[in-house]
């Protein structure tokens, strides 16, 4: 009996023993880390690149003063639709009124100068200077027929030669008014030229300016240009305008455009007919839909960005968007429907080469498993994931950096997460 209950004490310490030894080896052996995993799953992959952008109406009628005047009457309400032809307000145009009163004046003076100097000169001078020239010219001849007469007579003895000479040197004299007189005509005739000249540019002068003031004063009554809505009106009775300052903007808002600001490393995906979403804050519950219509040529400066301005079109049948709001605007670049997808965060890049640590069953361990690294070809992204082409199957788990150093062949303890989504 007694040998019996020292077997049985033996045995029992044996096997306290074998626990204790067990208990020991498993309190010695290195922990296994945990490491987050997700599962490689197939979704819609979107690609967007967001940015801000601004509100444009196309081919807009823009409306500046022409003149300096004060707003003595306005006829419209911002935001309202207004018809071609409609009066939108009226400026003072006294002054310029007085001004073309002036300038008409002073072109019918021009255009009688201009007259004149094309008939020569004044009448009343050409009519004096042709009048002493023919009685010159008459007195030159009677004066030679009279010295041809004297000389014959003086040859016969007739005549005294002192009254040759005399008539001779009354000949001379006449002679040279009548020069005189010719030298005159030609210079008469030389200043209606440059005064034909100068008389034309006052004339046309005086027209442009006059065409110019009568546009400034049927500016008096500001009409719209075109049919649309007028976005924009800046100006209210009893304000003083300068020449080139805005008056009004009227434009069609059921069709609008966005100058998209795109930061020039995101422009390489960016091209024509890609779908645009726009959201504004002052609506925020709305959003628009539109296309990509032209890439940019050149990148230039924005603040302290370097971008490239993107036109894109949208559609504001409710003409809730209005020109030159600020709005965020997100380019569809890519869509691929049903992509098998992976976290960025568990992708590895290497240069050319792109690689993720896939988990696999660790054999006997069943809570612990290893990583094999794998390189895996890839195609769209977008701002959280991958789309993969080549290397992963739907279902299989993949690593996620955390605190450990993944490396290929370590043993993990995987704790699931969930993906994030691909958009």
């Amino acid at each position: 009996m007694e040998k019996k209950q020292l077997r049985r004490l033996s045995l029992a310490a044996g096997v306290v023993a074998l626990l204790v030894c067990v208990l020991v080896w498993f309190s010695r052996r290195a922990p296994v880390p945990g490491v987050g995993v997700v599962t490689v799953v197939r979704q819609d992959l979107t690609g967007i690149v967001t940015t801000n952008g601004r509100v444009e109406a196309i081919e807009p009628a823009v409306i500046r003063a022409e003149m300096n005047a004060f707003v003595t009457q306005v006829e419209v309400t911002e935001g309202r639709p207004v018809r071609k032809g409609q009066l939108l307000m009226k400026l003072d145009t006294s002054e310029a009124e007085a001004q073309l009163a002036r300038t008409r004046q002073t072109l019918l003076d021009a255009e009688d100068a201009l007259r004149a100097a094309r008939a020569g000169g004044r009448a009343d001078e050409v009519a004096q200077l042709e009048a002493d020239q023919r009685k010159s010219e008459a007195e030159v001849e009677r004066l030679r027929k009279e010295q041809a007469s004297l000389e014959r007579l003086a040859a016969q003895q007739a005549a005294t030669p002192d009254e040759v000479s005399l008539n001779k040197l009354a000949l001379t004299l006449a002679e040279a008014t009548a020069k005189q007189l010719g030298t005159r005509k030609e210079e008469l005739k030389r200043r209606a030229r440059l005064e034909t000249e100068t008389s034309q540019l006052q004339v046309d002068r005086a027209k442009t300016e006059i065409e110019s003031l009568e546009k400034k004063v049927r500016q008096g009554n500001l009409v719209a240009p075109i049919e649309g809505t007028l976005y924009l009106l800046p100006v209210h009775v009893g304000d003083y305008m300068h020449t080139g300052e805005l008056l009004a903007e009227i434009g069609s808002l059921a069709h609008l455009r966005i100058r998209a600001f795109v930061d020039e490393p995101e422009l390489g995906p960016v091209a024509p007919g890609q779908r645009v979403l726009i959201t504004w804050d002052a609506l925020p519950n709305r959003s628009w839909e539109g296309r990509t219509e032209q890439v940019p040529k050149t990148v230039v400066p924005r603040n302290t960005r370097s971008v490239g301005e993107v036109l894109c079109s949208v559609d504001n049948v409710s003409q809730d968007l209005l020109p030159n709001a600020n709005v965020s605007v997100q380019i569809i670049v890519h869509e691929a429907k049903n992509a098998l997808v992976v976290p960025r965060g568990a992708v590895r890049d290497e240069g050319n080469h792109r690689s993720v640590y896939v988990v696999e069953e660790g054999g006997l361990g069943v809570s612990t498993q290893i990583l094999r690294r794998r390189e895996i070809r890839l195609g769209f992204s977008s701002a959280t994931s991958f789309e993969v082409l080549q290397g992963l199957k739907e279902g299989e788990e993949v690593a996620l950096p955390g605190d450990v150093d993944l490396s290929d062949g370590i043993k993990v303890k995987a704790i699931i997460q969930k993906i994030p989504s691909a958009s």
